[in-house]
């Protein structure tokens, strides 16, 4: 089975208006770049999008919410996106909070075939209302199910052309749980290699969980928030 695809044009041709997608990254890191910008550029619409949080208002997934083509988020943290702010009040976005750990697990969940599962955290807040829940180990703890998604868009900095993948450092985050949640997971990747040419031991995502990969060109890689101090 050939993995190996041209572009993200080529990776993504099958994405249709009303997937749900997972996008890794945390923040602006670890972000699938192209696969983003190709979707944008597509113009697919009434998208559901599982990830971390949602980019900032004109990087990363933000310009998916800027041009409309969002219907629905699936969240922790959002703070960053004005955008986002805008369309949730207004109605026009939809948006499920999770707390971070719950959604990655969650997540992990969905690609280790775990349907739900009982966690403490949010138990007697807004987050349990409406879910079952049940007091174990005298904690009462709240019924969260697991994610998953039609397509996994995930970033790593290197890959064979098996779908073998190795992260780098942090912008592992969610890409790693995701890769194993989407029933086609799209990898790209910084440098592509012959099989082989990768430390076994050193693979964060077997190639059993990724369908398509391609390798990308320039990449940005924005920083959030560039924080600096003054050298003494």
């Amino acid at each position: 089975m050939n993995k190996v695809f041209d572009s993200a044009t080529a990776a993504l041709h099958d994405v249709h208006d009303g997937a749900v997608i997972m996008s890794g990254g945390f923040g602006l890191c670890g972000n699938p770049e192209h696969c983003i910008t190709e979707l944008a550029r597509r113009g697919v619409r009434n998208l559901t999008i599982i990830s971390n949080n949602c980019g900032t208002t004109d990087k990363g997934l933000g310009v998916l919410l800027a041009s409309g083509q969002v219907k629905k988020m699936l969240a922790s943290y959002v703070g960053e996106n004005k955008t986002f702010e805008q369309q949730y009040l207004s109605g026009e976005l939809e948006v499920e909070l999770n707390p971070q750990g719950t959604l990655a697990e969650r997540i992990r969940a969905g690609g280790a075939g775990i349907e739900a599962f009982f966690t403490p955290t949010g138990y007697g807040t807004k987050i349990a209302e409406g879910k079952e829940t049940r007091e174990i180990g005298g904690r009462g703890c709240v019924l969260e199910h697991a994610l998953r998604a039609d397509f996994a868009i995930v970033k790593a900095k290197r890959g064979d052309r098996a779908g073998n993948l190795v992260y780098e450092k942090t912008a592992n985050n969610f890409n790693a749980i995701m890769a194993a949640a989407g029933k086609v997971t799209v990898a790209e990747v910084e440098e592509l290699v012959e099989v082989g040419e990768l430390d076994p031991d050193h693979i964060h995502t077997p190639s059993i969980y990724v369908q398509r990969i391609f390798q990308g060109g320039t990449y940005e890689k924005p920083i959030e928030k560039l924080t600096t101090r003054p050298r003494p």
